[in-house]
């Protein structure tokens, strides 16, 4: 925590308050309330992916490369789903997802295999490798973040979880 940091705290306020003081005083015509909430989400956002890419790095895994592997950890035994059902999960191109895949079973960490149902398509299957791998980045991942949580106790995380939760639900349901 740098001082600034440190003195915003012991004071009540963050770099956020100063923030929307500073546009309150600048700009009195706008209603700038939205930058009390989303600046904050903004910079926990930051702080998490640097602790994410931190734990992943430890398992010497891309955050990209995490987020393929899970998915297929998440799909339970045998570990394989389409290219198609990898981009829902990931949310990029095919292009993209067709790189990755072939990045990953470079590093041995998945295989294709062909489609039982479809001549032409392919299942992504993760590799004994690729499980332990993601298996170990999880666990790690859970202790930064369970350590990123314990300043709050378990009800406000509760109740942080539904107000965020309601402010993602748009985005997720388009």
């Amino acid at each position: 925590m740098s001082a600034s940091e440190s003195r915003a705290t012991q004071a009540g306020q963050d770099e956020v308050d100063r923030i929307v003081a500073a546009w309150l005083r600048e700009r009195p015509d706008l209603d700038v309330s939205p930058l009390a909430v989303l600046s904050r989400v903004t910079r926990l956002a930051r702080h998490l992916d640097l602790q994410r890419r931190s734990a992943f790095a430890r398992h010497d895994l891309e955050t990209w490369e995490f987020d393929v592997l899970s998915a297929l950890r998440r799909a339970g035994a045998p570990y394989r789903l389409s290219p198609g059902a990898l981009l829902t999960q990931t949310l990029v191109t095919s292009g993209t997802m067709t790189n990755r895949i072939d990045r990953l079973v470079e590093h041995g960490l998945v295989e294709r295999l062909p489609s039982p149902d479809d001549r032409r398509g392919v299942l992504v299957q993760l590799t004994d490798a690729g499980r332990a791998r993601v298996d170990a980045a999880f666990s790690d991942l859970l202790d930064v973040e369970r350590g990123l949580l314990e300043g709050l106790p378990a009800a406000e995380r509760e109740q942080l979880a539904a107000l965020l939760r309601a402010l993602v639900a748009p985005f997720d349901a388009s």
